[in-house]
């Protein structure tokens, strides 16, 4: 278990819920080229996965108050995924969902270091809106949702009512597209509505991302959906652009937003799966602990721009360690 570092926030530790996948990672990472029909030597790794479960874990890394809402199969790779988590000082909300293994994910890295996914979400989509309950959501600064937290029958409807429920208790709200495919797989049109749905304080993108949802035009666009939308660009560190809603009120012809680059510390990695993801939760607790101090919004999000660089840095250098049996 990673040692908390509470150096991001001097007052009460901020409270964020992240609803979504904690999923099995199988990761297969071949010395060289894969050759049809015959072997490569590699590695091959079973770990902890799921984009919310690696942002709660970071969250909690970082001591934010974190719960995980989530939904595991009824086995032994739920079980085991759940205690990990646990062990990060997260309070796990966890359905186990008869019937259906524990979600997993095949995560090839090729020698060059290019990522490509297979996804089995299983159980993961299992979750549904009936097993959210409004206490968790009491005193509760911040939801986090990954998009694929937004897609699925009933997956989709839990995070659309965990949206309600952190609105109506006047948190805060922050989405990362996540991946590409699953976001437009019923269109651009209705995945730009589903965005909307949410309005999200905070929108994470990477630069495939913002072009899905936006079609290829600029990621100026992005303000449309969000007041701060965030591209990472991995070892190039982020762009941020920022709705200048005062200038725009003052003088419409003025610029609509800012737009600033942050640069990342380099941490050269061959596998960058949940760097992401550290990002956001590196992001999201420097954020509220500089709007607690009363930071103006360009401050307290350049400063959390350089946590979330720095919380990613420490997941690409940190050891992946197995995930022991159930």
């Amino acid at each position: 278990m990673a040692t908390a570092d509470r150096s991001l926030s001097r007052g009460p530790a901020p409270r964020v819920v992240v609803l979504g996948d904690l999923m099995l990672d199988v990761v297969l990472a071949p010395e060289r080229a894969i050759q049809r029909g015959t072997d490569v030597p590699g590695r091959v790794g079973i770990r902890q996965g799921g984009s919310a479960a690696n942002t709660a874990r970071w969250l909690g890394r970082l001591g934010v108050k974190t719960q995980l809402i989530c939904a595991v199969g009824r086995d032994g790779a739920g079980r085991s995924l759940v205690e990990q988590v646990r062990a990060d000082d997260v309070t796990v909300r966890v359905s186990r969902i008869a019937g259906a293994r524990t979600g997993r994910i095949g995560v090839i890295v090729s020698h060059d270091g290019e990522r490509s996914f297979v996804a089995d979400r299983r159980a993961a989509d299992g979750l549904k809106p009936a097993d959210l309950k409004a206490e968790w959501f009491e005193g509760v600064d911040l939801l986090h949702l990954p998009a694929y937290s937004l897609l699925g029958e009933t997956l989709g409807a839990a995070g659309l009512r965990a949206v309600e429920l952190a609105r109506e208790r006047k948190a805060l709200v922050t989405l990362d597209l996540a991946s590409s495919a699953p976001l437009l797989a019923r269109g651009r049109r209705a995945a730009r509505d589903l965005v909307r749905a949410v309005s999200p304080e905070v929108l994470f993108a990477s630069e495939r991302e913002a072009e899905a949802l936006l079609g290829g035009y600029g990621i100026d666009g992005l303000v449309d959906y969000a007041a701060t939308a965030v591209v990472k660009r991995g070892h190039l560190g982020a762009t941020v652009i920022m709705r200048d809603e005062e200038a725009e009120n003052a003088d419409p012809a003025s610029p609509p937003h800012e737009r600033f680059d942050v640069a990342a510390e380099a941490a050269p990695s061959a596998d960058t799966t949940g760097a992401g993801d550290a990002f956001d939760a590196g992001f999201i607790a420097a954020w509220l602990a500089a709007r607690t101090a009363g930071h103006p919004a360009p401050v307290a999000v350049h400063r959390a721009v350089l946590a979330g660089h720095k919380a990613a840095a420490r997941h690409l250098r940190s050891s992946h360690p197995e995930l022991p049996p159930g």
